[in-house]
């Protein structure tokens, strides 16, 4: 109940910042007009975001492949791009729940299937954490001297890392497996390997999401490489707190972060106007995804 109360109440928070910072700037928002360049680089933005949710759904085979399920990929990227759809349903969860049903339904048991699932967003985590060290470094978004803002990044990303480790993934699979009175051997595939594969590779798709993030901004006004660090910083963190706060596809968390880490360096209603058209641009190529893996598993089974 509490956990509950206090998604609903960090939610809350952030959607009023939301509603405070566009009703202080909607007049400077209105006076951006939409021209042709802006656009071109929102159908570029949208190219760039199809193709980084293709890539999710080859990391996604991967990760079945990394723990010994492996399956074509005319499966693997309907049941991904298809369910990708449902984390806009309020719970945020219903994606999960229908690729662990997917896997299930392809042979696997409840657990493997929860391993599976689970290890994407964790991995996910943990590439826009390192691509967020990286950046930050070289942007000014951690701007305190004090040593402890220095260390406190590659702290949370060491322990990640080390989360992610096969001894420790294994040992908490098998707590998991004697809380639940069954064998460790019977119900997961045991991990022998670091997931550096699988980790690159979402490594590689948040790196694509923020290109597609930068070039929408672009439209709007002209970035300079200096300026690339800072915005892919920013948006690897902004996007790291919109997949871990409970919210529909990170929907108001993922904007709210953005703006409050990038406002000192853009104008809010730049901001605004790129996070709306970027949003917009991020709905779209999932339905398209969705739709065109509808179109490839049709056609496979006709």
């Amino acid at each position: 109940m509490m956990v509950k109360f206090l998604r609903w109440l960090i939610l809350g928070v952030t959607l009023f910042f939301l509603l405070k910072t566009f009703h202080q700037h909607w007049q400077d928002v209105l006076e951006i007009q939409l021209r042709l360049a802006q656009l071109k680089y929102g159908a570029i933005a949208l190219l760039v975001t199809l193709i980084a949710h293709v890539w999710s759904g080859i990391v996604w085979a991967g990760i079945l492949k990394f723990l010994n399920q492996p399956t074509s990929l005319s499966w693997v990227l309907p049941v991904y791009l298809q369910t990708n759809l449902a984390k806009y349903i309020p719970g945020n969860m219903w994606h999960f729940y229908g690729r662990i049903r997917a896997i299930q339904k392809a042979g696997a048991n409840l657990d493997v299937a929860t391993l599976i699932t689970l290890l994407e967003p964790l991995l996910m985590a943990t590439a826009a954490v390192l691509i967020a060290i990286v950046t930050t470094q070289h942007s000014g978004l951690i701007r305190e001297q004090n040593q402890v803002y220095q260390i406190l990044p590659f702290l949370f990303a060491g322990t990640v890392l080390m989360g992610i480790h096969p001894r420790v993934l294994n040992h908490l699979l098998t707590l998991a497996g004697r809380l639940k009175k069954k064998p460790f051997a019977e119900s997961h595939p045991k991990i022998n390997q670091y997931p550096w594969l699988p980790l690159l590779g979402e490594i590689g798709f948040v790196l694509l999401r923020g290109s597609g993030f930068i070039i929408a901004i672009a439209g709007f006004v002209p970035v300079q490489m200096e300026e690339l660090p800072l915005l892919l910083g920013g948006f690897s963190i902004a996007w790291f707190f919109g997949l871990v706060i409970p919210s529909p596809g990170g929907i108001g968390i993922f904007e709210g972060s953005a703006i409050a880490l990038l406002s000192p360096s853009f104008p809010t209603a730049i901001l605004l106007s790129s996070l709306a058209l970027f949003r917009l641009i991020s709905l779209s190529a999932e339905a398209i995804a969705a739709g065109l893996s509808w179109s490839i598993k049709f056609a496979v089974n006709s």
